[in-house]
């Protein structure tokens, strides 16, 4: 008599399928955000860049099973699509205040720190190295971009003096540009921090970034286990 196959390795591997494809869905977001960011939009738009990016964090949640920390992140997206409507209403035909840009900077930044921390935790907790292993990894790194452009944006806004000198703060488009190309070491030399704390965070993003690449990216990629494999591994 044919004997009824488990459910349960089923269901872990039907939530592994959606686990990972909604960390294939965080990276379609963070490009989202990436692009609204450095599109040249009005100010009044921060609010819009900013839910997509709490709608990026909301994803990341789901997909690494915190259900508490995704109904934060749902209480943040309603907040934050409040203030949007009431900032479109308010400053239709006015720039938002100085506070208030930095306030939606400043949730960025902490947004942005803590999703590679949870991104983080759940991958060190699963069993196989696999493609939902990878896609978080990969979003985890570019979270870490972000994390550092909008914090470099926040400490511009903050101090007395431009950050990158003689040409002034820059544009968010040129201040992501400058965090991913130090995340990655790249390191073009056409924008460089004026002082600290500018110097000290762009050395600590550099850090961050080859710490992340030869350990984290490196270990999965080289550990990478084929679909067939991975599924076996996680039933044993």
């Amino acid at each position: 008599m044919a004997q009824p196959m488990p459910t349960g390795n089923a269901s872990d591997r039907i939530r592994g399928r959606a686990a990972q494809n909604r960390y294939g869905l965080v990276i379609l977001l963070i490009l989202l955000a990436y692009g609204l960011s450095v599109a040249n939009l009005p100010q009044q738009w921060t609010s819009v860049v900013l839910f997509v990016q709490i709608l990026t964090v909301w994803v990341v949640f789901s997909a690494s099973e915190s259900p508490r920390a995704q109904r934060i992140a749902g209480f943040f997206l309603v907040i934050i699509a409040v203030l949007g409507l009431v900032g479109f209403v308010v400053n239709s035909r006015n720039s938002p205040p100085d506070w208030a840009y930095e306030t939606v900077l400043l949730f960025s930044v902490v947004l942005y720190v803590i999703s590679p921390l949870v991104i983080g935790r759940h991958l060190f907790q699963r069993r196989v190295i696999d493609l939902q292993t990878l896609f978080g990894a990969v979003a985890s790194y570019l979270l870490v971009g972000m994390l550092f452009g909008f914090l470099y944006r926040l400490v511009g806004s903050l101090q007395t003096s431009d950050f990158f000198g003689d040409q002034g703060d820059g544009t968010l488009s040129q201040t992501l540009f400058f965090s991913f190309t130090t995340l990655t070491t790249t390191g073009y030399g056409n924008l460089v921090p004026a002082g600290n704390p500018g110097q000290s965070l762009s050395m600590l993003e550099a850090i961050a970034g080859q710490l992340i690449l030869v350990t984290a990216v490196a270990k999965i990629v080289s550990d990478y286990q084929p679909k067939g494999k991975a599924e076996d591994v996680g039933t044993e």
